[in-house]
């Protein structure tokens, strides 16, 4: 068997197994090779290349560790991320990347049924360390300098290379590109997961966690999608001329506003939104009325239906805290806000659904207008509709 024929053959069986389908969309990101050249194997983040000795020696159990080992460089993007950490101390980062790793991929398959720790003469030559448990690269980063600092410690050798010189090659564009590709291959990979090995299974470390589920400035991203969906014309800009009258030899203003139209906002008080659930629901509508003002908030409490409807213009948004009476507690089922909006007639420039994303399969169905997905509590579900973000 060939070496190319062996590290395919290890990949498709990785990819089969339903205790590693957290990983088989990064195992198909980038490129993978063999190269005579390489002493073991590298990944810049996003291609993968081994040494062709090194795989031949290379049992079928120790080759998966190793191409998981890879993979799990390009799902934490070590190569990105930690790029100041390598500049002040190479030989450090790249040993908290690996320690990181090991002790994930030890978990995995803690009897080595199906991945074991490359070995050389009888011993793991992969570093591995308990005491890193739970521990992402920059806390495993700072233990081992402060080891070096107290006793010279090196941190050890693994047993891969680390092609930063190659992640620094990437543009910045790629980078964008890779970082999208990553972020869906490890999101389908969560569904896999799930679906294999039954909600809340574990296999993903604290690290990957706050990949999946990043913490973002709601306000920030709240106010981006609102004020480009609702734009209004109340006020003209010698900024960017009108080119529908270029044509005709005049040059008019573009007309512009920096006020925000008519939103919905549909709050999920299902029964598995809780006290600490809607409170946040609520902050955030505030945080709405306060950064963006909009002329119309149309407020809906949903669960399996519309439980109440409540309106607020720009003479009473300001006191949407105090006035509103959230209703509901039901199931679970937005579809029954675009049959209300349909209903009633409502025609916002844009929705905003605030839920914890239990929602099955259940998305709404077809939606009128622009919609924000915001999902809190942890859930990793991503909308089909619309655009998704997470918060904690």
């Amino acid at each position: 068997m060939t070496e190319e024929r062996k590290l395919a053959k290890v990949k498709i069986s990785l990819m089969r197994e339903p205790k590693f389908a957290l990983w088989q969309g990064v195992m198909m990101v980038g490129k993978t090779r063999i190269d005579d050249r390489v002493p073991t194997a590298a990944t810049n983040g996003r291609d993968e290349v081994y040494g062709r000795k090194f795989v031949k020696d290379l049992s079928e159990k120790e080759l998966a560790f190793v191409v998981l080992h890879e993979c799990m460089h390009k799902a934490y993007r070590h190569l990105t991320t930690w790029t100041r950490l390598h500049e002040e101390n190479p030989r450090l980062t790249n040993a908290a990347c690996d320690y990181v790793i090991n002790l994930q991929l030890k978990d995995l398959d803690p009897s080595g049924h199906y991945i074991a720790m490359p070995r050389m003469n009888g011993k793991e030559i992969g570093l591995i360390d308990e005491r890193f448990r739970g521990m992402h690269t920059k806390q495993v980063f700072d233990l081992l300098k402060q080891d070096q600092e107290q006793d010279g410690g090196s941190g050890g050798e693994g047993f891969d290379e680390h092609d930063w010189e190659g992640a620094q090659g990437l543009t910045e564009e790629e980078q964008k590109d890779l970082a999208r590709e990553i972020d869906q291959a490890l999101r389908q990979g969560a569904m896999a997961h799930e679906k294999f090995n039954g909600k809340g299974a574990g296999g993903m470390n604290r690290e990957l966690m706050d990949m999946l589920n990043p913490k973002v400035n709601w306000r920030e991203m709240l106010r981006e999608f609102v004020k480009s969906i609702c734009a209004g014309k109340d006020t003209s800009s010698w900024r960017r001329v009108n080119r529908r009258f270029i044509g005709s030899d005049i040059y008019m203003p573009t007309m512009i506003s920096e006020r925000v139209g008519h939103i919905v906002i549909g709050v999920d008080t299902s029964g598995s939104i809780g006290v600490r659930e809607l409170s946040d629901f609520l902050s955030e509508v505030k945080g709405i009325a306060e950064e963006v003002m909009p002329e119309r908030i149309d407020l809906l409490y949903w669960d399996s239906e519309v439980a109440a409807h409540e309106e607020y213009d720009t003479s009473n948004v300001a006191n949407i805290i105090e006035s509103t009476k959230p209703r509901g507690g039901g199931g679970t089922s937005p579809s029954c806000v675009t049959a209300y909006l349909k209903d009633k007639g409502i025609n916002p420039e844009c929705v905003i659904m605030l839920t914890d994303g239990y929602v099955g399969a259940d998305w709404g169905g077809n939606w009128e207008c622009p919609v924000l997905w915001t999902i809190v509590g942890g859930n990793t579900n991503t909308a089909p509709n619309g655009k998704t973000i997470h918060i904690n």
